[in-house]
């Protein structure tokens, strides 16, 4: 694989995983209850659910780049309309400003290992954005000829590493990093690149041929 859509790849996976969202929550919501270990089983199941996107990844949108043009045009257009929609939501935040922060409230009861990996497994295999980051973000890091199932999940490990070193830190020092998470500044810088960079990805997304 090309290195510079692997530097690509990881510019946005990497703004993706920073942004506050429902793993950053339930690292939050865990981790006062039930210790570090049960915050390590949550990252447990968010990168089995990443592996299972991506095996989604293999034997649906590899299919549809070999079989059908017109399929991969409405595949290539939903994701970068997904892409610019991201750009332009998170734009507009920036713009106006963080709204107040929500406290995010301790489980009430302690969490089992096995129940902390399922939570995180659930949170992302169900999660209707990580899907469609999958659907939206893939074709454009694996253009025909490099659609390959070893591609495929080169990125989805390299995903899988940004949430476990983001994720591992966030337990590690947890009050430190889930108020830099909450910032009103660090959220609007978060926003603003994200918002310029999907923007672009996005352009991108729309110029690629099957």
């Amino acid at each position: 694989m090309d290195l510079s859509i692997l530097v690509s790849f990881i510019v946005v996976a990497g703004l993706l995983v920073m942004s506050p969202g429902p793993n950053g929550v339930l690292i939050a919501r865990t981790v006062p209850t039930s210790g570090r270990t049960a915050g390590f089983a949550n990252i447990a199941g968010f990168i089995t659910a990443f592996y299972l996107h991506g095996a989604l990844v293999v034997f649906g949108v590899s299919v549809i780049l070999v079989k059908s043009a017109e399929l991969f045009f409405a595949v290539k257009m939903l994701g970068a309309a997904y892409l610019c929609w991201i750009g332009l939501k998170a734009l507009r935040d920036a713009w106006r400003g963080p709204v107040a922060a929500a406290s995010v409230s301790p489980a009430r009861r302690r969490r089992t290992l096995a129940i902390a990996y399922w939570e995180g497994l659930l949170t992302n295999a169900l999660n209707p954005k990580v899907s469609m980051f999958y659907l939206a973000a893939f074709p454009q890091f694996l253009p025909p000829g490099l659609a390959t199932p070893a591609n495929t999940f080169t990125l989805v490990f390299v995903h899988s590493m940004l949430n476990l070193v983001w994720f591992s830190l966030m337990v590690l020092a947890f009050s430190r990093l889930t108020a830099a998470a909450r910032s009103g500044t660090f959220q609007r810088w978060i926003k603003g690149i994200t918002g310029v960079v999907f923007l672009g990805f996005g352009a991108r997304l729309a110029t690629i041929e099957p």
